[in-house]
């Protein structure tokens, strides 16, 4: 994921080393994958602030 700001710095996020420490089931993992795809400047916000895992449980929880 590439964030531009209006300062003109980019920030890139490697989604799989982002990704590859995380407890995911496939249904958390797929929802990852949308967020990234679809909402990418969430994703990068929930990356920054370390709040992956937090999302990606809150995800799982939903399944039940």
């Amino acid at each position: 994921i590439d964030v531009y700001t209006s300062a003109g710095y980019m920030l890139r996020i490697d989604c799989w080393k982002a990704e590859k420490n995380l407890k995911t089931t496939y249904g958390s993992e797929c929802a990852l994958t949308s967020l990234a795809v679809d909402e990418p400047l969430e994703y990068a916000r929930l990356y920054l602030e370390g709040n992956l895992q937090m999302w990606v449980d809150a995800e799982d929880s939903l399944e039940l």
